[in-house]
């Protein structure tokens, strides 16, 4: 016969015999070390956190330590051949009456201070111009954080090297007596100059070797041979100079320069001997990469440099020494 069905006894509710306390406890335990797992890892992250920080910092400190000249954010195609670069601008003209050794002229340079000192470039014009034919380059260089300085010459009519000696007055006066001296750093100089002012930066880099880089642009001089030279120079001649055409005188000045200088010549395609006259993407985006690399010994503008650049629209050649050693 089959049993009837019986109600098991309900279970003790009591404290003293719930099965569940201990369960509770292990879970309270459980929960408690994660809660130290997770605090102490929380700490470790934080401290690798900090850690990595510190690390970054030190690295961007050593990257400073080893080159202190780098002016202005990492280099870009865009922002070298930009009209301007991140610096505001200002300028002050300097008087012929008030100096001596050439004809006075107009300093354009970064208007901030917060950076430091800056590298300082003067540049000549060409035979019977002024320092208005090559005025564009003032602030569209000094924007990149250059000291730069247009000069007008004794007489319109100098030659080469005349033009060159006034190059180094005009350094001279620049970094010893001139209103903006305290902004420029005397050991990062530079020459560039038009036609026979171009001319002059030769003679101006043979004279004094402790330059830190030279850029004729369509330069002329009766004297094509330069092995004395021991500056960094970029040689920008034009593939239609009639006046100073390239196989009579850019040419033979990049040859005769020292196999081991860091050394370019950079033909203009499509270009006259007074292309340099006025605002020129091409001229301005290897002039700048040329000083920053050599000026301020920024390895950034490397990049623009080498591997050499090749004929373009705008570049019927380009010849050069890669990597660059200065």
């Amino acid at each position: 016969m089959q049993q009837p069905n019986r109600a098991l006894p309900a279970a003790p509710v009591g404290p003293e015999s719930s099965p569940r306390r201990p369960h509770r406890l292990t879970g309270r335990l459980a929960r408690a070390g994660l809660a130290v797992l997770l605090a102490a890892g929380g700490l470790v992250a934080a401290q690798a956190t900090g850690a990595q920080a510190v690390a970054g910092a030190q690295a961007v400190s050593a990257q400073a330590a080893a080159n202190p000249y780098e002016r202005g954010p990492a280099p870009s195609n865009a922002s070298i051949e930009a009209s301007r670069g991140s610096y505001a601008v200002s300028t002050t003209t300097v008087s012929s009456l008030s100096v001596s050794g050439f004809g006075g002229g107009t300093v354009y340079y970064p208007t901030s201070t917060s950076d430091g000192t800056f590298g300082a470039v003067v540049i000549s014009p060409g035979y019977t111009a002024y320092q208005s034919s090559i005025s564009w380059l003032g602030p569209r260089l000094a924007s990149q954080g250059f000291v730069v300085f247009t000069i007008d010459t004794n007489t319109t009519l100098d030659q080469p090297d005349s033009r060159g000696r006034q190059l180094l007055a005009a350094l001279d006066y620049l970094t010893q007596s001139s209103s903006v001296r305290t902004r420029i750093d005397g050991s990062r100089l530079g020459v560039m100059g038009h036609s026979m002012g171009g001319g002059g930066t030769l003679e101006a880099a043979k004279s004094r070797p402790s330059l830190q880089a030279a850029i004729p642009l369509t330069g002329w001089n009766l004297d094509t041979t330069w092995p004395e030279i021991k500056t960094p120079t970029l040689i920008v001649g034009a593939d239609g100079d009639t006046i100073a055409p390239v196989a009579t005188h850019s040419k033979p000045f990049y040859a005769s320069l020292p196999s081991t200088l860091d050394k370019a010549y950079l033909e203009l395609r499509g270009a006259t001997h007074f292309t340099p006259n006025s605002s020129n993407t091409t001229i301005a985006k290897y002039s700048i990469s040329w000083l920053k690399r050599f000026i301020d010994n920024d390895t950034r503008y490397e990049q623009f440099l080498c591997p050499l650049p090749q004929a373009s629209l705008t570049i019927a050649e380009y010849r050069g020494n890669c990597p660059h050693t200065s």
